[in-house]
């Protein structure tokens, strides 16, 4: 009996490793169809019916995950273009394509699907892109209200056929010269020479053109080398200290085509002995020289007050163009030119943009910052415009009815001029008052504008009058140092700005809002009120 246990134990099959492969055949739809022979077949290498992919009623998915070619064919549907369904598009000539495409059943605009209690139409929802139509609008407003280069400058013809002239007699003419050009910030100074030199490209092409703006530049030694840069190649030209001068100016008496040197910005050129303002002011009037120089700065009276020696040498002094503020029918011209050019009806009113120009002008004349106030008044109404949209649009059939966009009016432009020019004078809240100090600075630094043309003053002369303005009031007053932290709390509230200089007493303030506001902000209290009506002659 042992012997037969151990015989038993040797016949036992094991299972294979895989017992997937030795499971009995799935069953089959015909019960009359024979068993296969053999091991079973993969599923890839199964026909007919042991392929249960091929078997709808053995599939254990969603109906959404089932493939078009293995769902069921429905007495509903066709079977030719069941049939067609499945080629490629690709294979059939476009004759074949027309006749399959005649046999297709045409679409109604209502089509009535099981389950639906409403035939379904497209005519109750609202247009997809109205909304994004009125998004355009403003989109393309403030495009449109931008401080770039427009393609043409109104109310600058005067000054346009001035700058014309001279570029056209110097450069063309070969017959070197300079020119300066003063004006307030936003009156178009930059705009109109950089729009003239755009549409005399081809004229001045033989000539060298150097544009550079002062205001980048780390200190006034540095405009040498950057104009080196500008003729021989960044880095080309190795100098040390004042041979750049010396270089440059060797360069440009040499022979060569014409040199235009645009410098916006000028007076940041300003140095303690101005040698820097003089060298290149110079320049033009070499012998054989080839430079046309055209300066630019807010100044009016830079080359009177900071260059007087330019005034005892009649042949270096330069020819003065000066660009006055925009008035306020300027500004209406100019904004609704660039209104115009948006297709449909304007989105500012015109009520709205006379207010606008009105405010402007009668402060600054700027119309940089007309602009500005326009495009901002735009975005307050867009911003309301999408929040309304939001609430409504569980409501598309009241949506249709607002067409247009919603305008922008008198209380958005009044909103956005009194966040702008908004009385920077008192505090913005009730319980802070505005220091005592920083009043009396401010009445020393009217008081040396106001009999003056004169729009800036140095730190130490400004000391010197707040000085003597609070021992008249028996009072006693800050040092440099502390008057010069009080210009910054000052130029902190917007009132006043500050050019600084390595000498402390030599730095430049000057009022940032005009005297006019300062002198209504400061009349209402009794103290500064008395200081501005003596003078400071009376000190």
């Amino acid at each position: 009996m042992p012997n037969t246990k151990a015989r038993v134990q040797t016949t036992i099959d094991f299972p294979r490793k895989k017992s997937h492969r030795s499971c009995k055949a799935p069953p089959t739809l015909s019960k009359d169809s024979p068993s296969p022979k053999g091991p079973p077949l993969s599923p890839r290498k199964r026909l007919g019916g042991e392929n249960l992919c091929n078997i709808a009623q053995y599939l254990q998915c969603s109906p959404s995950k089932q493939k078009k070619e293995n769902q069921p064919v429905t007495p509903s549907t066709p079977r030719g273009r069941k049939l067609e369904f499945g080629l490629s598009p690709l294979k059939r000539s476009p004759r074949e394509l027309d006749v399959l495409a005649d046999k297709l059943p045409e679409r109604t605009p209502f089509s009535v699907h099981k389950g639906d209690e409403t035939p379904r139409s497209t005519a109750r929802c609202p247009p997809v892109g109205l909304h994004k139509k009125k998004d355009l609008w403003y989109q393309q407003t403030k495009q449109v209200l931008n401080t770039a280069i427009p393609d043409r400058i109104l109310a600058r013809e005067v000054e346009t056929k001035a700058v014309t002239h001279f570029l056209l007699d110097h450069v063309c003419g070969e017959k070197p010269g300079s020119l300066y050009i003063s004006g307030a910030p936003g009156t178009g100074k930059t705009a109109c020479l950089n729009r003239i030199l755009t549409d005399l490209k081809e004229r001045l092409g033989a000539s060298a053109s150097i544009f550079i703006n002062c205001m980048s530049l780390r200190n006034s030694q540095t405009i040498f080398r950057t104009i080196a840069d500008e003729l021989y190649g960044k880095g080309k030209l190795k100098c040390v200290g004042k041979d750049f001068a010396k270089r440059l100016a060797r360069k440009l008496t040499c022979q060569g085509p014409m040199v235009l040197l645009v410098l916006d910005e000028m007076d940041q050129l300003d140095s303690k002995a101005q040698d820097v303002l003089y060298t290149i002011f110079e320049w033009p009037h070499l012998t054989d020289s080839r430079l046309v120089l055209i300066g630019i700065a807010n100044m009016l009276d830079l080359t009177d007050r900071i260059l007087p020696r330019l005034q005892a040498r009649p042949t270096c002094k330069p020819q003065l163009l000066n660009f006055a503020p925009y008035t306020r029918e300027q500004i209406v011209a100019i904004v609704q030119d660039r209104l115009s050019q948006v297709p449909g009806e304007s989105v500012l009113e015109s009520a709205a943009v006379q207010f606008c120009a009105r405010k402007v002008s009668s402060v600054s004349g700027d119309v940089r910052k007309a602009l500005d106030v326009c495009r901002r008044a735009v975005e307050i109404v867009e911003s309301d415009a999408r929040s309304q949209a939001t609430v409504k649009s569980k409501s598309p059939v009241k949506a249709l009815c607002s067409p247009g966009p919603k305008k922008v009016g008198l209380p958005h432009i009044s909103q956005v001029i009194s966040e702008v020019y908004g009385d920077r004078m008192t505090s913005r809240s009730g319980s802070e008052c505005f220091p005592l100090q920083q009043k009396l600075l401010v009445c020393s630094l009217l008081l040396l504008l106001r009999p003056s043309k004169v729009k800036e003053v140095t730190l130490g002369k400004l000391h010197d009058a707040y000085s003597k303005v609070c021992r008249s009031q028996q009072m006693s007053g800050a040092d440099q140092s502390e008057c010069l932290s009080l210009c910054s709390l000052l130029e902190s509230r917007g009132i006043v700005w500050l050019k600084q200089s390595k000498e402390a007493r030599l730095t430049k303030v000057g009022l940032k809002i005009e005297e006019e506001d300062v002198e209504h902000a400061l009349h209402d209290q009794a103290l500064t009120g008395n200081i501005l009506q003596k003078g400071l002659q009376c000190f």
